[in-house]
């Protein structure tokens, strides 16, 4: 009762609860993907500073993920008496994700820097239920804004298939690498082949010239051969 009663009093301040949908965010991030694939309060280009940045390969390019809590609309919806108070709480909590959006769009999709698209992550599957439940028309302008929302699970099944992408990524760059040094490895096999030729070539003239010279020497020793069997006349005689 009393870790709820804390957890109550951190989720009334609206401060304290962007950063319990900040630090949410990070866990989920960490636990999915790698360290070198994002960093948290990242500024981009415009001077905007954004709770996650994705690195991704182009396409689709960085995404970023901003984290938001509606909660105080979300309480008016649960805690109203009637129909007629849902219906207005309802309305509120549209106009605040709507601005969420608009925001989110405005800051965080830089053409040329980031991807076309962007994440809201809601930290409460219950209002994110809520909104793609009752809220159709809400979910329809955040599309055509390229801005998705997201609660926890639909976050963690987004990250794991930015872990797949970046995986395939990494294979294909190795695979080019791994090309790249074969065909370093097949000019090196074509120079040693050209070189192992160039001195069988040298090895048959030196055996040519082995060959010439051992035919002189025998040509030598015959002559001398020759020369010693001649008998010399002694003057004397």
């Amino acid at each position: 009762s009393g870790q709820v009663t804390q957890l109550q009093n951190i989720l009334s301040n609206k401060q304290a609860r962007g950063s319990f949908g900040e630090v949410q965010l990070e866990n989920l991030v960490r636990d999915a993907l790698p360290d070198s694939a994002y960093e948290f309060q990242a500024t981009l280009g415009n001077g905007k500073r954004v709770d996650c940045l994705l690195a991704l390969p182009n396409p689709p390019g960085a995404i970023c993920i901003d984290s938001k809590f509606p909660l105080e609309s979300y309480r008016r919806l649960v805690d109203a008496p009637d129909d007629q108070s849902r219906d207005a709480a309802r309305r509120g909590l549209e106009t605040d994700v709507k601005k969420h959006i608009n925001d989110i769009a405005d800051k965080y999709i830089v053409p040329g820097e980031t991807a076309e698209s962007a994440i809201l992550f809601l930290p409460s599957e219950s209002v994110y239920a809520e909104i793609n439940i009752q809220l159709p028309r809400l979910v329809d302008e955040s599309r055509r804004k390229h801005v998705y929302m997201a609660g926890p699970d639909n976050l963690m099944l987004i990250l794991h298939t930015v872990r797949a992408i970046l995986r395939d990524a990494r294979m294909h760059e190795a695979a080019g690498l791994i090309q790249t040094q074969v065909d370093v490895m097949m000019q090196d096999v074509r120079r040693l082949d050209d070189r192992v030729a160039k001195l069988a070539s040298h090895f048959s003239q030196a055996e040519k010239d082995i060959a010439d010279i051992q035919t002189s020497a025998r040509k030598i020793t015959s002559r001398g051969d020759k020369i010693a069997k001649i008998e010399v006349i002694d003057a004397t005689a």
